[in-house]
């Protein structure tokens, strides 16, 4: 529990270091959430790859297994974790988008390109 504690408090200090300026300089909402959508999509798109390497690492134990049962498992459970990751990041780029088009209006939909790509 102390990990995940150290670990939660790195994430906050990192996540309100990129949020604070915007606050401080007394930005409109519209910006603030803009801003947090783009580091959202960014942070998305970042896990995204690293779910889909993982299917992908997943693939290759299967086929390299040559008949090993450990191994088979293994490439299995790779796998299907790699399928459910890219299942909850596909959920939370959808509750991204969801919220961004609650607040912003005008906003365009589509897949996340990253920051400053116009979303």
């Amino acid at each position: 529990m102390k990990k995940f504690n150290d670990i939660f408090e790195k994430v906050a200090v990192v996540a309100l270091s990129l949020i604070f300026p915007t606050m401080v300089l007394a930005a409109d909402i519209n910006s603030t959430i803009t801003r947090i959508t783009d580091i959202l999509n960014m942070v998305i798109g970042l896990l995204f790859v690293l779910v889909t390497l993982y299917f992908v690492w997943g693939i290759v134990q299967y086929v390299m297994a040559a008949g090993d049962e450990g191994k088979i498992k293994d490439g299995k459970q790779h796998m299907i974790w790699g399928i459910i990751g890219m299942a909850v990041m596909a959920g939370a780029w959808g509750i991204v988008r969801i919220i961004t088009s609650t607040f912003l209006s005008g906003n365009s939909t589509g897949i996340p390109t990253g920051v400053g790509s116009g979303l």
